[in-house]
């Protein structure tokens, strides 16, 4: 059976592209002026690992001032403040993704602001989505100035310009991403053997801390795939629409979820993604 459409509501994903890209320079102005003066932040500690800093918040409440204002029909899920899904779609908010790089000085961290549509939304020129989708993204590098931009069935984009994911030749011939256990070490037994597996069948394998990046850097082929497990949704949300809009494959490393809202992330071309899970498979568990 079809999942009961919103029928009242006509979702403009301009629109909302529009309130998003406006959020996130809102956000990207705080956290430059804070990154000059990083030793007066005030700093604190969430869990192991897992920091936040006023930076952190001030940008958080620079994006919902918009968000709120500009589409106040969307529910807000927001790193920092909470909140929940309401309504035909909700914003999925990190509003400073790659903390502990700024924290440390390293110009390698973003603003991500994502709307997720749940299933039965009506999208023009009348489609209805069968399952909870992620409908626009915005992923913004203060320290590039980058901006990655991307709606469904529009293409993801850089700075204007589309951007694809890469075309490797063979899985020997890939460059890429991951991020390492760093607050949640119960899966470590497996990923460890992954990162094992694509270090000794690749090129290499790099981690520079800020999902949402990997995930951009994957859409525009600088990376050929990622993967990483135990990650937040709004750590994955605006990323996984980039890469599938660039023409890959991002997905639920278990293959549970119709999108990877319980962190656990694979994404590349559709031939890289799909090595990734064959050779990562077996050590998950039950794998």
């Amino acid at each position: 059976m079809s999942p009961a459409p919103f029928p009242s509501f006509a979702l403009s994903l301009s629109d909302a592209l529009d309130a998003a890209v406006t959020a996130a320079h809102c956000a990207a102005g705080v956290l430059q002026s804070y990154a000059r003066n990083r030793g007066q932040l005030v700093i604190d500690h969430k869990a192991r690992n897992d920091l936040v800093s006023q930076a952190d918040r001030e940008a958080e409440s620079a994006i919902l001032e918009v968000l709120r204002e500009r589409t106040p029909e969307f529910g807000i899920v927001a790193e920092e403040s909470g909140g929940s899904e309401s309504g035909p779609a909700s914003w999925y908010i990190d509003p400073l993704d790659g903390t502990t790089n700024f924290l440390h000085g390293l110009p390698h961290y973003a603003v991500s602001i994502a709307l997720v549509a749940k299933a039965g939304t009506v999208l023009p020129p009348g489609e209805v989505l069968s399952e909870d989708t992620p409908v626009v993204a915005v992923v913004y590098d203060p320290s590039r100035e980058e901006l990655f931009t991307g709606v469904l069935g529009g293409g993801a984009w850089l700075n204007g310009h589309r951007v694809r994911v890469s075309r490797p030749a063979g899985f020997a011939d890939t460059l890429l991403a991951t991020g390492f256990p760093f607050r949640d070490f119960s899966f470590a037994e497996e990923y460890m053997p992954m990162f094992l597996h694509a270090m000794e069948s690749t090129r290499g394998v790099r981690r520079f801390g800020s999902a949402v990046l990997d995930l951009a850097w994957t859409a525009c082929g600088r990376y050929d795939g990622y993967w990483e497990m135990g990650l937040a949704p709004w750590d994955v949300a605006a990323g996984v629409l980039l890469v599938r809009e660039a023409g890959g494959v991002a997905s639920d490393l278990r293959g549970s979820q119709p999108w990877p809202r319980g962190g656990n992330v694979v994404a590349g071309s559709r031939m890289v993604a799909g090595e990734m899970l064959a050779r990562f498979a077996p050590h998950l568990a039950g794998g």
